[in-house]
């Protein structure tokens, strides 16, 4: 009878009793292996980098939550210069915030950054505190995010456990369904803490963690893994049989609703009317434009801002966009009204939640991604 044959090597598949002994070794020796790779291959220059100063790291975290090291790295700059320490964040209006993070998306995370500052000021007098359990406890820090910075700051012994390391951790020691499901994480929050290494110094505990970011985000990547430089390659169960594609399971795929949305672009010259929206919610607390469920709806809006209920034109169709979030997408449809009266007349029209804003000094408030897209276009075409 013929042997089984591995689909990458065409070599026996290990026996069950093989297979415990190698995984085995490799949980022994996977830290000892890792820092090793990340001392030598690992990223070494990325701005938050060689620092143990906490507020920096933290920063850093948060920003890098299911966000490129490229797309952080100027956003980062922007907030150092803006918020050079906690205590500078911690007085700041809202508003700057949003106003920096507009374009990074996931903006609970801005709202969330402000909100951990004021804490760590009025809780912790200005100081992140260095156990993992307490920073969990600050806004916008769940367990693995603060790991890593007890880890880089402090040289704590924690684990983290994000995307990238979920991806590890699923290839390499074979572990099965989505990681996103209650029971398949606690599994690998277990795994995870069994790998850290043991009486190691501030420096190989951080090289640690670093390494288990940069593996995931450099080597074990979600299209095509590298796996020929991959530390772990003779070993790693996704490799050896072949399964990167498998590996970790794909989240169970559901309808992606859409929803629909009618925005209002009332323009008076070179100023468009923005609107603050609710706190919470899909883009809470930024600037966006007016909208409504319907066109009809979206007529009355714009003879309410118009101010005198008959001079406002008649709505002109911009080309539809749709933007994809998470876990739905949505069409939106925009109208452009154009006013005639000057600013300085409509200015009194507005509260606290309206604003008359020169598209030339959009930078200055928070707008999300897909309507700064359309606004600069509409900008565009009076030049």
């Amino acid at each position: 009878m013929p042997s089984r044959l591995s689909p990458r090597s065409a070599q026996p598949l290990p026996t069950a009793a093989a297979a415990d002994s190698s995984t085995s070794s490799l949980t022994s020796d996977f830290s000892v292996r890792l820092i090793a790779w990340q001392r030598k291959h690992g990223r070494h220059d990325l701005p938050w980098q060689n620092t143990r100063d906490p507020y920096r790291i933290w920063l850093s975290e948060i920003m890098l939550q299911q966000t490129q090291v490229s797309t952080v790295i100027p956003y980062y700059a922007k907030f150092l210069a803006r918020f050079p320490d906690v205590a500078t964040l911690a007085v700041a209006p809202v508003d700057d915030v949003m106003a920096l993070w507009a374009g990074l998306g996931y903006y609970t995370r801005a709202r969330n950054l402000h909100r951990c500052a004021q804490a760590v000021v009025e809780q912790h007098g200005g100081a992140f505190p260095a156990s993992v359990a307490e920073l969990a406890e600050l806004p916008g820090i769940g367990r693995s995010t603060a790991a890593a910075i007890a880890s880089f700051a402090f040289g704590a012994r924690a684990t983290i456990l994000d995307g990238n390391v979920k991806r590890v951790l699923a290839r390499v020691f074979g572990v099965e369904g989505f990681p996103g499901e209650k029971k398949v994480e606690n599994a690998m929050w277990t795994l995870a803490e069994s790998l850290l290494p043991s009486n190691a110094s501030d420096d190989d505990v951080g090289a640690y963690t670093q390494g288990l970011m940069d593996l995931g985000a450099t080597l074990c990547v979600r299209g095509k893994p590298d796996c020929l430089r991959c530390p772990f390659a003779a070993d790693c169960v996704a490799n050896v049989t072949g399964r990167q594609r498998e590996l970790p399971a794909a989240r169970p795929k559901k309808a992606v609703p859409t929803r629909r949305t009618w925005m209002l672009v009332l323009r008076d010259g070179n100023a468009v009317m923005l609107e603050k929206r609710p706190p919470s919610g899909i883009w809470g607390g930024l600037w966006s434009l007016p909208e409504a469920a319907d066109e009809a709806s979206l007529a009355a809006r714009a003879r309410e801002f118009g101010g005198d209920g008959g001079g406002v034109p008649q709505l002109s169709p911009l080309a539809p966009l749709t933007h994809v979030f998470t876990h739905f997408k949505l069409d939106i449809e925009p109208r452009l009204a154009e006013l005639d009266r000057g600013v300085g007349a409509l200015a009194a029209l507005g509260d606290a939640d309206t604003a008359w804003v020169a598209l030339s000094d959009l930078d200055s408030f928070g707008v999300p991604a897909p309507v700064r897209k359309l606004l600069d276009s509409l900008q565009g075409s009076l030049i």
